[in-house]
């Protein structure tokens, strides 16, 4: 009884509910944006922003960094930042270039944890330059939504140019987390060898 009460208090913490609130505003998110009605999808991204911002602070502070969380976050920044762009490119074919960057780094970054997974790594938790992308992003997408919602500007330019600066981010991001992930897989196949040469011979 005792177990399982620890178990579910380290599942039911704040972070962990500010990462499920952001998984369930997703859905309204993209009705709003697919309805282009900026207003309410300005407030769904308010909350998906700052539930984001928080989950981390919150955690750190209290430590209340649990396993869960650490795959709960990047789930929602991940499926938050496809939904968004995947709703904005049925809105405005601008946006598609994006999308199919976006779509290459997200696949790129699964198979490289598959293989992570593989090699006996545990994928890292969020590091500030995936951090740095998704608060890039989040700014981007609320410029444009807002300047939509409130003065009905729909400018092109703006939204190749924010979109590139946030392309260029998760790029940079990329590229990181790669060596990041070689410089693991590497360190775990000198661990195995070291451990394999250590094991003595049998008679």
């Amino acid at each position: 009884m005792r177990i399982a009460e620890n178990s579910f208090k380290e599942i039911m913490t704040i972070p962990n509910l500010l990462s499920c609130l952001r998984l369930a505003v997703i859905v309204p998110l993209v009705k709003f944006i697919i309805e282009e009605n900026y207003i309410w999808a300005g407030a769904m991204l308010l909350i998906s922003a700052v539930s984001d911002m928080f989950d981390g602070m919150i955690a750190r502070r209290f430590n209340q960094v649990t396993q869960l969380g650490k795959l709960l976050d990047p789930i929602a920044d991940k499926l938050t930042l496809i939904a968004v762009v995947v709703s904005l490119s049925v809105v405005d074919r601008a946006v598609l270039c994006f999308a199919a960057a976006l779509f290459i780094k997200e696949m790129l970054m699964l198979i490289g944890g598959y293989i992570m997974l593989k090699a006996g790594v545990r994928p890292p938790a969020s590091k500030w330059y995936g951090k740095t992308s998704t608060v890039i992003f989040y700014v981007s997408v609320a410029v444009i939504v807002l300047l939509r919602a409130i003065w009905g500007i729909l400018n092109y330019t703006l939204s190749i140019v924010l979109f590139s600066i946030t392309t260029a981010a998760m790029l940079f991001s990329l590229i990181m987390y790669s060596r990041y992930f070689f410089e693991m897989v590497r360190k775990r196949k000198e661990e195995l060898n070291s451990s394999t040469d250590t094991v003595p011979e049998e008679l």
